[in-house]
């Protein structure tokens, strides 16, 4: 509440207990409705990594949800913040990066993670930090530090997560990126300590190094399955692969599909159902594809998981725009059903986008989903000099830079929200899709840096 056929090295590690801070109250409450409801008042909340006056490493700002969005009411919290693991050091980097949220001990509170990749820990430079909020009826108070199983220099712990029932017992887990491989740390996770084991999912033989994570329903059964993105770096070669693993009481490492036969690294990504078939698609953003030019590569789910892939690209047939160098199509994705007709849909940030001779002008793309996928018929374009979008179209806005699908007023439309230098914006959903028919800038920026996937 943030990407083969080969030999596999996966070793299962024994449980060790989280490092408690502080204990709550028992729970008594049901489950939270939504895992980013820090405060469960029944409103989703918005987390974005920020920084204060007065902090050194980093900061998270809480903007608490109403029933048209977000409010006024904020909670910023450091490493300085009572109970919060860890002493607030220059460049650690607390709450940068990606923000996960889930209730893992289902008290009816959401519960934030927050990385901190930068983290000195003893002598390892950049060893990396991964810190659980836990969330109350005042918001997020207190913290727990998640054991690192293999800390290392430069390891980056936390260098992305991501959470889900990953092996079907009703209990969050939480993946977490660290030293190139994937740690997925089993349920129940609480403030008093973990008792489930910790596996660890590396293809080191491929030359596989993991950068980002996505997780979500690919298949039908109850688990949450999972998507590794990474890096193949091998002598005058590199590429980036995305490697899917299926959910289940044993998790079960599957297929590989390379998704950029260039770059280093995948991007974001998210997991929908585009053609309402019943399977989750990974969308994944290749913004590094084609010198920058970007592409998202749509891997289509089917009973056993992913099977065949579409690759789309300001040159596919429907999508305005052409593929021009330091574009990057694909540099934020999200899934949302904007026009209410059953099929999700997706966004697509082309931050650098040149528009009208201005350079990083940017803009967003929304692409329809229906029975065949996701397809640029009907697709719709949005910049700064769309009528009815406010702000001034200019060198380096960045419009859209991050772009999120969330239906905030509950009208069963997800609204379009941008990120851009020159300010964010919420652009409703409507019947129709996308609209700018009540559009609204966003007195706080990171506003949309703070709605997780």
């Amino acid at each position: 509440m943030r990407l083969r056929t080969t030999a596999l090295l996966t070793t299962t590690l024994t449980a060790a207990a989280l490092v408690p801070v502080a204990l709550p109250a028992t729970a008594t409450a049901a489950p939270a409705k939504y895992a980013d409801d820090f405060d469960g008042d029944g409103y989703r909340d918005y987390a974005a990594g920020t920084s204060t006056a007065d902090d050194k490493g980093g900061a998270v700002r809480v903007t608490f949800g109403t029933p048209t969005g977000p409010g006024t009411r904020t909670q910023v919290l450091t490493q300085k913040s009572p109970g919060v693991p860890g002493a607030d050091e220059t460049d650690d980097m607390w709450g940068d990066g990606t923000r996960v949220a889930a209730d893992f001990n289902r008290d009816g509170y959401g519960d934030l993670v927050v990385p901190a990749v930068n983290e000195k820990v003893g002598r390892d430079e950049a060893q990396g930090a991964v810190t659980i909020l836990w969330g109350s009826k005042k918001g997020l108070s207190t913290g727990t530090a998640l054991p690192n199983k293999n800390p290392q220099s430069y390891g980056n712990f936390g260098r992305d997560l991501a959470t889900g029932d990953f092996n079907g017992d009703g209990k969050p887990d939480l993946a977490v990126v660290n030293g190139g491989d994937t740690y997925v740390h089993f349920g129940p996770l609480s403030p008093s300590g973990a008792r489930g084991p910790v596996k660890r999912f590396d293809r080191d033989g491929a030359g596989f190094d993991a950068t980002a994570l996505i997780a979500g329903k690919v298949t039908k059964d109850r688990a949450t399955d999972l998507v590794v993105i990474g890096s193949v770096v091998k002598p005058g070669k590199r590429a980036a692969d995305a490697w899917f693993i299926k959910g289940g009481k044993t998790l079960k490492p599957g297929k590989t599909l390379r998704v950029d036969k260039s770059a280093t690294e995948g991007g974001d990504g998210v997991i929908a159902d585009f053609d309402k078939d019943g399977y989750g698609d990974i969308a994944i953003g290749n913004p590094e594809d084609s010198h920058r030019k970007g592409a998202v590569t749509v891997w289509r789910g089917g009973p056993a998981g992913p099977g065949t892939s579409v690759r789309l690209t300001q040159a596919s047939a429907g999508i305005a725009g052409a593929p021009e160098k330091e574009d990057a199509f694909g540099s934020s994705v999200s899934a949302g059903d904007t026009d209410g007709d059953g099929y999700q849909d997706l966004a697509i940030g082309a931050p650098g986008e040149t528009v009208n001779g201005k350079e990083y002008a940017g803009g967003v793309h929304v692409l329809r989903g229906g029975r065949g996928g996701l397809k640029g018929t009907r697709s719709q374009w949005f910049a700064r000099n769309t009528p009815g979008v406010p702000g001034e179209l200019g060198t380096d806005d960045s419009f859209g830079r991050t772009v999120r699908l969330r239906d905030t007023d509950r009208d069963g439309h997800a609204d379009l929200y941008v990120a851009g230098m020159d300010g964010s914006l919420r652009l409703p959903g409507s019947p129709s899709g996308t609209t700018v028919a009540g559009v609204t800038r966003l007195e706080d920026g990171e506003i949309v840096e703070g709605i997780l996937q």
